[in-house]
C-alpha cells in the first residue's frame, strides 16, 4: 500500500478518468480528471501527479495529485469519458450531455458543446447515466431508456434511439466502430449496430433468474467478443457475445454494488473493480499451463469461479483465460489496493502502471506502480 497516495478533496466524487497519453510515446499518464456528486455545488476538476516544480503551489506531500483547475458543473457527474486530449464529456443528472475544453496552457475549463435536458421525461428531466466517445462521435443512454448519438463538431443530435429500453440504461461502451453494448436495470446486456436503420438491439443476453440490475460493463481491448459486467449484488459477469445469450462465469466480487469494471488496456489479463462495499480489487488470471510451478499448488485464490462449461467448438489457439470456463484450468488471483475502508468505491481508471479511484470518503486514491 506504500505506493498510494489519498488526497482529501472536500466533495465526493462519482467518477475519475486518466486523460488519454499517446501510443507513441511509452510514457505514464501524468493528467486525470474527477467529477463530483451530491454535493451543493458539483464540479469537474483536472489533476496532475506529474513532477511539480513550482514549489509555490506544491505545499502537499511528494506524489500528492495537485489541483490544475476546476469548473462547476450543473447536476451530479454521472459519467465522464476525455473525448480527446483537451476535451471531456461528462453525463448529467439534470439529463444534460456536456463537452468541456481543458486549456492546458492557461489552466483554465470552458464549455464547448452543450446539449440541455438530452434526456429527459415528458414533463422533468431524466438523468443521464453513461457516455461514451469515438470522437468526433458521443454516445450517451439514459434513465429515460434513450440512445442518442451526438458528434462534437455538430450543434444537433445526430440519432436518437427514443424507446431503446423499457427500463433504465445504466451504461455503455463500443464493442466496434459502429456497435454499442448497453446494460439495464433489469439484467440484461444489448447490443445495437448503427448501420442498421432499425431501433431495436442486434442482440439482447441476460441474466437467468432474478433479474438483477447490471451497472457496468467494459469490452476486453483485443478480444471484443469478451465482455465483463458489475451488477447490483456485487457479481462480476465475464460473457462472450458470440455464444448463446448467458454469461460463461459469475464470480462473487462484492457484497454490494458494483459500479465499475476496468480491463487493462494494454494487459487485459488484469482486470480491476470497485464497490460500494469500499473495496477496489485487482484481478489476474492466468492459465495453469503459464504458471511457474510453485504457484500451481496451495489455496492461493481467495475467490472462487461458479463457471459454466466453456462453449464447445471455439478452434481459436487465441482462447482468453477469461472464457475458460473449467476452472481447474485457471486461477484468479484478486488482490485488495486499498487500505480498508466503509464507503463506497464509485470509480477507478487504470492506464499504464497508474491507477486512481475516487470515493465517498471524499478522497481520491493514487497507485503509481501497479503490478501489471
Amino acid at each position: 500500500m506504500e505506493s498510494i497516495n489519498a488526497k482529501y478533496v472536500s466533495q465526493k466524487v462519482s467518477k475519475t478518468r486518466w486523460r488519454p497519453v499517446s501510443h507513441s510515446h511509452l510514457q505514464q499518464p501524468d493528467i486525470f480528471a474527477t467529477g463530483s456528486w451530491d454535493n451543493e455545488d458539483n464540479k469537474i476538476s483536472f489533476w496532475s501527479i506529474g513532477s511539480h516544480t513550482n514549489s509555490a503551489v506544491d505545499d502537499g506531500f511528494e506524489g500528492d495529485p495537485l489541483l490544475l483547475c476546476e469548473n462547476k458543473h450543473v447536476g451530479d457527474v454521472l459519467d465522464l469519458q476525455f473525448l480527446d486530449q483537451d476535451k471531456i464529456v461528462t453525463a448529467s443528472s439534470t439529463g444534460a450531455v456536456t463537452i468541456f475544453r481543458h486549456h492546458q496552457n492557461s489552466q483554465t475549463i470552458s464549455v464547448s458543446h452543450h446539449w440541455e435536458r438530452a434526456h429527459h421525461y415528458p414533463c422533468d428531466n431524466a438523468p443521464c447515466t453513461g457516455v461514451v466517445c469515438s470522437s468526433p462521435e458521443i454516445v450517451s443512454v439514459g434513465e429515460d431508456g434513450r440512445i442518442i448519438i451526438f458528434r462534437a463538431d455538430q450543434e444537433g443530435v445526430i440519432r436518437v434511439i427514443e424507446n431503446a429500453d423499457s427500463s433504465t440504461i445504466h451504461a455503455v461502451t463500443y464493442l466496434r466502430t459502429t456497435e454499442i453494448l448497453t446494460v439495464n436495470s433489469i439484467g440484461q446486456l444489448k447490443m445495437w449496430d448503427f448501420r442498421q436503420q432499425s431501433n431495436s438491439p442486434s442482440q439482447i443476453l441476460s441474466l437467468s433468474g432474478d433479474r438483477v440490475p447490471l451497472h457496468c460493463v467494459d469490452k476486453h481491448p483485443n478480444q471484443q467478443h469478451i465482455v465483463t459486467t458489475g451488477g447490483q449484488d456485487g457479481m462480476l459477469c465475464v460473457w462472450d457475445v458470440r455464444q448463446g445469450n448467458a454469461p460463461i462465469s459469475l464470480m462473487e466480487a462484492h457484497s454490494a454494488e458494483l459500479w465499475e469494471v476496468r480491463f487493462h488496456p494494454t494487459n487485459p489479463d488484469h482486470l480491476f473493480t470497485c464497490s460500494e462495499d469500499g473495496s477496489l480489487l485487482h484481478w489476474e488470471t492466468t492459465s495453469q499451463s503459464e504458471m511457474p510451478s510453485f504457484l500451481q499448488g496451495g489455496r492461493n485464490s481467495s475467490m472462487i469461479s461458479r463457471s459454466a462449461m466453456a462453449p464447445a467448438g471455439g478452434n481459436s489457439s487465441l482462447i482468453s483465460t477469461w472464457l475458460s470456463g473449467d476452472s481447474s484450468k485457471r486461477r484468479l488471483e484478486t488482490t485488495h489496493m486499498l487500505p480498508s475502508q466503509t464507503l463506497s468505491v464509485n470509480s477507478l481508471d487504470v492506464l499504464g502502471q497508474c491507477l486512481v479511484c475516487g470515493t465517498d470518503g471524499e478522497a481520491i486514491f493514487v497507485n503509481r506502480q501497479v503490478p501489471v
